[in-house]
């Protein structure tokens, strides 16, 4: 049942498991279900949709909390913020493909990173259910969320990355109040750390899918899309994937907009873009699997895409296939130019994983799989700035004449 607290309606109902169906209670702390399966917050849609309209957003603060009637903490003092505005939707004009190609540039957001919309409600709904101490093993942007957000609420953060996580993501972890340790190994030797630790520390795992709430908070990035596309939904979506929880996320909130008739049935479909170096998403998908098989050896200048074997690999699947989209894989090299491109063309600097969707953009405009009439978003899931950008060596002394013919 749905109630209200403080004046502040809640709609959650319960949680359910994504495999098996089954509910569990609302309110209290949960990791995976029985199965070891993510669970889903689910929602009272008929009575959200009697109580909200759109015209009821445009008077809200542009940040994810317009959408608190689709979100699943219930106090409002539970609510551990850091300023999530919602990210600009900016279309390219000088890069080469379709006329509606738009970059969704998620490092606007706390942290520079989309790792903030998932931490953000974690770590609300931890505050929510009483949790003082949170773990987390992560390539780089999800520990600076964590952190940041874990120590906003006065919570103990414990933070495991791969040992070439970049310097910059292991300095903002601390800075931030965290612990963190380098970990000789990838995300999934971290995860285990993680894992193996909750029963000799108490820590609550908040590793990705494995907690209830990560889901809920990138699910404002489908919201937001729809309502920057006025409730009318792109064609084509690319979006880079490591665990998947945002692709999960907005397949979760294109189905409750249809469900209380703010879209239609019509889906972007869902492009999973993964580096060749990490692709067991696009292994799966290209043999008509339901689950990805751990990915050995895996590497990739986009560490954050690096994720051997991802909890959710059967939802990621099922919202590509649900949607008649497909995984596609990209080399480093490709990676690495279209960060340059869209830099010298746009003016927009994108992490390696953003840049990635550009580059599998342009394979499947090439391809055939996507058309140039076609409109589509490609998610840049970080600043740019954190990451290593070419040196510049050009110099000029000032006290010896300046040739300026140099600059003609």
């Amino acid at each position: 049942m749905s109630n209200t607290t403080n004046d502040r309606p809640n709609f959650v109902t319960h949680l359910e498991c994504s495999k098996t169906g089954e509910h569990y209670r609302a309110n209290e702390i949960h990791g995976l279900s029985k199965v070891g399966a993510p669970l889903l917050v689910r929602y009272d849609l008929p009575a959200l949709s009697a109580a909200l309209t759109p015209a009821d957003l445009l008077g809200r603060a542009e940040d994810f909390w317009r959408y608190r009637e689709f979100l699943p903490v219930r106090e409002p003092e539970n609510i551990v913020s850091l300023g999530e505005q919602m990210t600009p939707l900016l279309r390219t004009s000088r890069l080469g493909g379709g006329d509606e190609v738009f970059i969704k540039d998620e490092g606007r957001l706390p942290t520079g990173s989309f790792k903030a919309r998932g931490l953000c409600l974690a770590v609300s709904m931890a505050k929510e259910l009483g949790l003082h101490k949170l773990a987390i093993p992560t390539n780089g942007n999800a520990g600076a969320a964590m952190a940041a957000y874990a120590r906003s609420a006065g919570m103990e953060a414990f933070v495991f990355c791969p040992e070439d996580t970049p310097e910059t993501n292991i300095r903002e972890i601390a800075m931030q109040g965290a612990k963190v340790w380098r970990v000789n190994g990838l995300i999934t030797d971290c995860g285990k750390i993680v894992r193996e630790g909750v029963e000799h520390t108490g820590w609550f795992d908040v590793s990705t899918l494995k907690e209830p709430y990560r889901i809920e908070g990138k699910k404002t990035m489908g919201l937001e899309l729809a309502e920057q596309f006025g409730w009318q939904l792109p064609d084509v979506i690319f979006y880079p994937t490591g665990g998947g929880t945002g692709l999960i996320g907005m397949v979760k909130a294109f189905a409750e907009l249809e469900a209380i008739g703010w879209i239609d049935s019509k889906r972007p479909r869902m492009v999973a873009v993964q580096a060749s170096g990490c692709a067991p998403i696009v292994k799966a998908f290209e043999d008509g699997a339901e689950h990805a098989e751990l990915w050995q050896d895996a590497h990739t200048v986009a560490a954050g895409i690096r994720v051997p074997a991802a909890v959710g690999d059967f939802l990621i699947l099922r919202g590509v296939r649900e949607t008649g989209g497909f995984a596609t894989a990209v080399d480093d090299d490709a990676i690495m130019a279209a960060r340059q491109e869209v830099a010298d063309r746009e003016g927009i600097l994108l992490c390696p994983e953003g840049a990635a969707t550009y580059a599998a953009y342009k394979k499947e405009l090439a391809s055939g799989r996507v058309r140039r009439d076609e409109s589509v978003v490609l998610f840049n899931c970080a600043t740019g700035l954190k990451y290593d950008m070419p040196p510049v060596t050009d110099q000029l002394d000032r006290n010896q004449p300046i040739d300026y013919s140099q600059f003609v």
